[in-house]
């Protein structure tokens, strides 16, 4: 089992990667902007449970491919560019705040929920960090390896969802004020589809 002490400093490094600038607490502020609070924080969740299935995957062993696997890893970031595209396309060609039916798109809580989780497991750069990240706060003196591997997972989602929790209500709270603007709302769209695009190229262009 993992000690205190172990906990205690994995959990702190863990926040202060959740605080360093990366294309998921970019892509956390952006939804919380242009759909509000609540809706931010179902991303955040989405999130959170894209992680278990990274700690997962470096607990069996599954990380290992998309580190020695040139044609696993291009296939996933190909498929998180282009769900990133998909996203920046709907921002760029709204008016405002994009509907269908007549509903608001982001009145569905499962469609932001899915959205986190979809944004998280497309980037194999996440399993590949975690393949080396994680594996150095377990030892094999201390239990099963997977078991450590899992606490750790869940300490780390933790910290992001602390994280990420608090940029997007401030975030959202900002989005919220500025909803009430037809123009403001329009110049959020165009943004948030410049930085979907934006970390579409760079998601694209990464390596192992």
């Amino acid at each position: 089992m993992l000690t205190f002490d172990i906990a205690l400093s994995f959990f702190g490094i863990a926040v202060l990667l959740a605080l360093a600038p990366g294309p998921d607490n970019v892509f956390v502020v952006m939804q919380s902007a242009m759909w509000g609070r609540r809706s931010g924080m179902l991303v955040v969740l989405g999130l959170c449970t894209g992680l278990i299935g990274h700690t997962a995957a470096v607990a069996i062993g599954l990380a290992a491919i998309f580190a020695t696997s040139a044609t696993a890893f291009n296939f996933l970031k190909l498929a998180g560019a282009a769900y990133l595209v998909y996203l920046a396309w709907g921002a760029l060609t709204a008016n405002g705040r994009p509907t269908t039916d007549d509903k608001p798109l982001h009145s569905s809580g499962l469609a932001l929920y899915r959205r986190g989780i979809v944004m998280n497991l497309t980037n194999p750069k996440v399993s590949i960090f975690f393949l080396a990240f994680l594996p150095q706060f377990t030892t094999p003196a201390r239990g099963s390896v997977a078991l450590q591997t899992l606490l750790l997972g869940a300490l780390f989602m933790l910290a992001t969802l602390l994280v990420f929790g608090v940029l997007a209500w401030f975030a959202g709270a900002l989005g919220e004020k500025m909803q009430s603007s037809a123009r403001w709302q329009k110049l959020l769209n165009r943004a948030a589809g410049v930085v979907f695009l934006g970390l579409a190229v760079k998601l694209a262009m990464s390596h192992r």
